[in-house]
């Protein structure tokens, strides 16, 4: 295991590399205030945050990562375009596996540039394709736009659309949503027990049945949720045929040329996709520009669901070929929405990615 000294020489190799790209260093402060950031992230770094009390400042917490507080900092007071290269250590409880560590360094370049997002996308892109090369890692690639574009366009009701794209990042709870909204699996057993009771009875008889209020539920609360139970279980379900092509896209695994054919296709049955598709040509193109061989550059339409969910268009990873013990040693996608939810409103096209460099020092020469 690399020294303390070795990461931190590793860290600013990395970042002098993204600061002779022309990025300004920025750091980040350890502790965050959580009550503002924590909602942002995925449920996984949520369960996972460090999260203390602080008598003045309310709930605070050890940073888990550095993009929502560097996009926070660019919404206050950043000019554009803007391109940022930070390095410094986060924080992730780990209940699971004792030998994953729950205190690491990244190093990140990340882009604000409203004039051309693919050119953005496929500049960070790159950028970690060239600083990364020696390892000969896998690099892989996605896009969360095209999936929430096919859940935009679902000809069902707003509710169920918004409960599947807030389930996006969670394949196992978005499968189980669309198989109910698309009556392909029974509803839960305690969910018909409920309709029962309700066929039979008044919100407010059925709540004052149930006894006293336990919980932090008020009645309200309850009752709203009865009445969104009881107008759902009225809707027809998803059509099959929209079933089967979303089925097709979240299987989508293929090289990126032949992926966009599959989409142009699918596009004509789901035309709501047809400008994320136009985007992810546009960004193939630009990272050919770049030098990027996209024939055979892999695209898998569900990758980068299992991270954090602030994405919300193209996504990548590079792994190590072999070595599917390690984390990706290098991530990052696109954020576009969190830069309007931080600032309040505004907002600017954002890409960028992070990469572990004491996952970089342990393969140095050992990738062939």
């Amino acid at each position: 295991m690399a020294s303390k000294a070795d990461l931190r020489a590793e860290a600013q190799r990395l970042m002098a590399f993204f600061e002779a790209a022309g990025a300004t260093p920025v750091e980040a402060d350890i502790l965050q205030p959580a009550d503002t950031l924590l909602d942002l992230y995925g449920e996984d770094i949520r369960a996972r945050a460090y999260v203390t009390s602080d008598p003045l400042r309310g709930e605070q917490m050890l940073r888990p990562d550095f993009t929502v507080p560097v996009v926070q900092m660019h919404m206050a007071e950043g000019a554009e375009p803007a391109r940022y290269t930070y390095a410094g250590e986060v924080f992730r409880r780990q209940e699971e596996d004792t030998e994953r560590s729950n205190e690491y360094f990244q190093v990140g370049y990340e882009v604000f540039d409203r004039e051309n997002p693919a050119a953005a996308d496929a500049e960070v892109f790159a950028m970690f394709d060239s600083v990364l090369s020696p390892l000969n890692l896998r690099a892989a690639t996605g896009d969360i736009g095209i999936l929430m574009a096919a859940v935009r366009g679902l000809l069902t009701t707003e509710r169920r659309k918004e409960a599947l794209l807030r389930h996006i990042w969670r394949p196992r709870r978005f499968r189980a949503l669309l198989d109910r909204f698309g009556g392909r699996s029974k509803l839960p057993a305690a969910r018909i027990k409920i309709l029962k009771r309700l066929e039979d009875n008044s919100i407010e008889q059925l709540i004052e049945d149930d006894g006293p209020l336990i919980g932090l539920r008020s009645s309200v609360e309850i009752a709203e949720r009865l009445n969104t139970l009881k107008d759902d279980a009225t809707v027809e379900p998803i059509g099959a045929g929209e079933v089967e092509v979303l089925d097709h896209i979240l299987s989508l695994r293929e090289t990126a040329p032949n992926a966009l054919e599959n989409l142009r296709d699918i596009a004509v049955d789901m035309p709501s996709i047809s400008d994320a598709v136009r985007k992810m040509d546009q960004r193939l193109e630009a990272m050919a520009v770049r030098g990027i061989n996209v024939e055979t550059l892999d695209f898998e339409a569900s990758h980068g669901r299992t991270t954090l969910e602030y994405y919300d268009g193209f996504v990548f990873s590079f792994s190590a070929v072999g070595r599917p013990d390690l984390p990706p040693i290098a991530m990052g996608g696109r954020y576009d929405a969190l830069t309007k939810v931080l600032g309040q409103g505004r907002s600017i096209p954002a890409v960028g990615g992070v990469i572990r460099p004491e996952l970089v020092l342990g393969l140095e020469g050992t990738q062939e």
